[in-house]
């Protein structure tokens, strides 16, 4: 059975490139490697859903944070047959955002912190009733929050399809998201973190603990 390491962050933290680095660098250990990232906007009618209210397309929906949260919640459970396929398949499975981020999230809007009811009625929705995999290992891109606001904007700005959407545009939502990851990080919760807020740890140095657990 392989490996599941989640990658989390804020958006602009890196993440899409730091996976196509750690892929890189685990292929070239000998590892196979799987990839999936959530949401699937393009491939689960709950997350395009999710996507349509974020960009005001549903009414009052995206108001509702324990709605939004089911619908992303919702998508990984739809995700989850291939995603244990996945699992028995490879060496590691590498999963840009999971369910730590719908506690993130979820706990951010309604302003509360790690510890808030919010973060453990995801956990026992999606981790004890829908019975997604738990995660061996999980990896929080932490640069300062005003480097990867500044590179969401970017992006938005070279690509007309990367149009923020209410989330990512929300700059006190992202500040208060950012606090409640670093404390779920901190507190292992549901599995061990590690937290790369220093440019000089390379997806190299993760590996032995990624493929092993050391």
């Amino acid at each position: 059975m392989g490996r599941l390491v989640v990658v989390e962050g804020l958006d602009g933290a890196g993440k899409h490139t730091f996976t196509t680095a750690l892929v890189a660098e685990l292929g070239g250990r000998g590892a196979s490697v799987a990839t999936l990232a959530f949401p699937r906007y393009d491939d689960d009618v709950h997350a395009e859903l999710a996507r349509d209210a974020l960009y005001g397309r549903m009414g009052d929906l995206a108001s509702s944070v324990h709605a939004m949260a089911v619908l992303f919640a919702l998508d990984r459970r739809a995700a989850a047959p291939g995603l244990r396929d996945a699992l028995a398949a490879h060496d590691v499975v590498l999963v840009d955002r999971y369910v730590a981020s719908n506690a993130a999230y979820s706990a951010a809007r309604l302003g509360q912190d790690a510890a808030g009811e919010v973060v453990a009625w995801v956990r026992a929705l999606e981790m004890d009733r829908f019975g997604l995999p738990v995660p061996d290992h999980q990896l929080l891109l932490a640069p300062p929050r005003e480097v990867a606001a500044e590179r969401a904007r970017s992006r938005a700005a070279a690509d007309a399809a990367r149009t923020r959407d209410a989330y990512e545009s929300d700059d006190g939502l992202q500040a208060r998201t950012d606090a409640v990851y670093r404390a779920l990080a901190a507190g292992s919760w549901l599995s061990p973190w590690t937290v790369l807020d220093d440019p000089a740890v390379t997806p190299s140095a993760l590996v032995p603990a990624l493929l092993h657990g050391a």
